[in-house]
């Protein structure tokens, strides 16, 4: 299952926008969580956001891929960095998480990270 990342990005988040409008309390709780976890502390966000997307590895999260993806591109990730992060989301989750750790590399490099030999 091959995704655009990009407007799958796009279009969750206009879905989130209505989430916002519609169930606040818990946007702003969610939000207050996020802001909280990516402070920069004993793990700078990279490493956080690595984390974050193997977890969504493992978990299958189309979203998670796309969100994630997309940060660790603006966050500077380079392309070793992130396959071997792929490759311990593999290693913790077999078969499935390899498939979808393609769909990952996928995402990020739909979102302009490092492409193999490049």
């Amino acid at each position: 299952m091959s995704h655009d990342y990009p407007a799958l990005a796009a279009e969750l988040a206009a879905k989130l926008g209505e989430f916002r409008k519609e169930i606040p309390d818990t946007m702003k709780g969610f939000g207050q969580m996020s802001r909280a976890a990516h402070v920069d502390g004993a793990l700078d966000n990279k490493t956080k956001e690595l984390i974050a997307l193997a977890i969504g590895i493992a978990g299958r999260c189309q979203g998670c891929l796309a969100f994630h993806a997309k940060a660790l591109v603006e966050l500077g990730c380079t392309r070793g960095e992130f396959m071997e992060m792929l490759q311990v989301a593999v290693y913790m989750g077999g078969g499935p998480s390899l498939m979808t750790a393609a769909e990952a590399l996928l995402a990020y490099e739909g979102f302009g990270g490092e492409t193999a030999g490049g």
